[in-house]
């Protein structure tokens, strides 16, 4: 368990299979990410492949009264560095949830898993997830027809963290 102020990352279970197909089988929430069949079976065996996978680590955001409120994962392993995707929130939690989740999957995964930098694609026409990388930091290095590819670094992660943590508490206070 990745323990944050207003949401936490735990390991994700077969269980959460139903809650995860909601989220990708969502209109609203799916347009850009990959497809996938209505079929509670093949999720399940997805997150069993998933769990067994030790180059690989998928999370459920879940806020404080311990419902589920996301997924998050990385994955993609190369040498000290990492892929990280399948980030999905429900627009309920988006104020408070989205960064969190976000610094929380860095902080992880530079800190405690000891990674040097992550590299990420972006559809072109996801221009509000491209603005929001941007301003967290990352930097475009490649293109193709429909993705941006991006990277950020620790260097980077340490750099501004600061900051983030300062706009995840201000949100927390507000909220109460």
């Amino acid at each position: 368990m990745i323990i944050g102020r207003n949401v936490d990352l735990r390991s994700i279970e077969v269980k959460d299979a139903p809650f995860v197909l909601s989220l990708r089988l969502n209109p609203n929430l799916n347009k850009y990410i990959s497809r996938v069949e209505d079929d509670l079976q093949k999720q399940g065996q997805w997150i069993r492949n998933a769990m067994q996978n030790k180059q690989e680590w998928y999370f459920i955001v879940q806020n404080k009264n311990l419902e589920s409120v996301g997924t998050i994962r990385i994955y993609d392993i190369k040498e000290d560095s990492f892929c990280w995707g399948s980030w999905i929130i429900i627009p309920e939690a988006r104020k408070y949830a989205t960064l969190e989740s976000i610094v929380l999957l860095y902080q992880h995964a530079f800190f405690d898993l000891r990674f040097n930098d992550t590299r990420f694609d972006v559809r072109k026409d996801n221009t509000k997830a491209l603005n929001f990388y941007l301003r967290f930091g990352a930097v475009i290095v490649d293109e193709s027809d429909i993705d941006f590819f991006m990277t950020y670094t620790k260097d980077d992660f340490v750099t501004r963290r600061g900051g983030y943590y300062d706009v995840i508490n201000k949100i927390s206070d507000n909220k109460v």
